[in-house]
């Protein structure tokens, strides 16, 4: 699997209050997922850009919000969420990987 393709199944990692909390206790990321990437295809590229054993995924499609703008409004595009649980002992450090 190319990098360029790895980077477009993984749009970006989700840091939110929750997500800390599985972490901390469940060794599980959030990431956002591109709409069409499967179970597999996230496995192999968290596995490839962390260099991490996957255990679990789990997926879920979010529906857009509306969104006002001016006067008129229009709904933002659906996204797909997933649920990353990562080997014990292993750790993806999301700073490191950015720098």
């Amino acid at each position: 699997m190319s990098e360029k393709a790895i980077h477009g199944i993984l749009v970006r990692p989700l840091l939110t209050e929750r997500g800390q909390s599985l972490q901390d206790k469940s060794n599980q990321y959030l990431f956002e997922a591109a709409p069409g990437a499967s179970k597999t295809d996230i496995k192999l590229a968290v596995e490839t850009l962390f260099k991490v054993d996957v255990e679990k995924v789990r997926t879920m499609i979010l529906p857009g919000k509306f969104r006002r703008m001016g006067r008129g409004g229009g709904m933002k595009a659906d996204w797909k969420k997933a649920i990353v649980t990562v080997a014990k002992g292993q750790k993806i450090d999301f700073a490191a990987k950015a720098a």
